[in-house]
């Protein structure tokens, strides 16, 4: 126990030394997601991970918030690494944390250092969405794998909304300035063709909400109509060896 305590001490010094200030101004709007992501989203990144039999020695999770995402990969990664410009109460004991502004600040892990870089529902909240990709790119080996989820626009909510509002779904007033950027899945595949990434792949979480209601679709159509029927999108793509 001492050996372990003294493990947690040495590790706190250490993320202190290397956390990079963040202004009051930027975790506020950081903590306004609440850095929570729903069960939908967290299943779809680890399909993708199950799928192409993906597990090593580290995975960076860039825009952790509380760290949900460690619960469903722990058992395939022996080192897990948050980032984020806030650092929530109750993270994982496991979790490793660094701290940054992500739209102006490096990353302060080193080049080539991770198995899998994630950013769940994070690159929506950023001003430069190609900047943060080649910062995502630049974590991961040499054949290892970026994943990137975001809202979906092309769901048939989000599109029954831009109609009548003339704004997408997760970009209401209500969402700014949490929200910044709305990408399309084919600005997804196009900023990961120009950052290096190949193989690259497009996924869905198979849920969303039928408009006007508090209800979700059933899965046998969710599954059937996967881009119109999904509230989230995610794009997976493997780094050049």
């Amino acid at each position: 126990m001492g050996a372990t305590g003294e493990y947690f001490r040495s590790r706190a010094n250490t993320e202190a030394r290397i956390n990079v200030m963040v202004s009051p101004a930027v975790e506020r709007r950081a903590r306004r997601s609440h850095g929570t992501s729903n069960e939908a989203i967290l299943n779809m990144v680890l399909r993708a991970i199950e799928k192409r039999h993906i597990a090593g020695e580290c995975l960076v999770d860039v825009g952790c918030g509380q760290a949900d995402l460690y619960h469903f990969v722990r058992s395939r990664f022996s080192r897990y690494v948050g980032v984020d410009a806030a650092r929530y109460e109750h993270l994982p004991e496991g979790a490793e944390f660094r701290q940054i502004d992500l739209d102006t600040a490096r990353i302060p892990l080193p080049d080539e250092s991770a198995d899998v870089v994630t950013a769940v529902e994070v690159i929506e909240h950023l001003e430069n969405p190609r900047d943060f990709v080649r910062k995502l790119v630049r974590l991961a080996k040499p054949g290892g794998w970026v994943i990137i989820t975001t809202p979906n626009q092309l769901s048939l909510l989000s599109l029954l909304t831009l109609i009548v509002k003339h704004r997408f779904q997760a970009f209401q007033d209500v969402h700014y300035p949490a929200h910044l950027t709305a990408l399309l899945e084919a600005d997804l595949q196009r900023i990961a063709g120009e950052c290096g990434l190949s193989q690259v792949e497009i996924g869905y979480t198979e849920d969303a909400r039928i408009p006007l209601t508090a209800k979700h679709y059933p899965r046998m159509l969710t599954h059937r109509f996967p881009r119109r029927l999904s509230d989230n999108v995610l794009l997976i793509g493997r780094k050049s060896g």
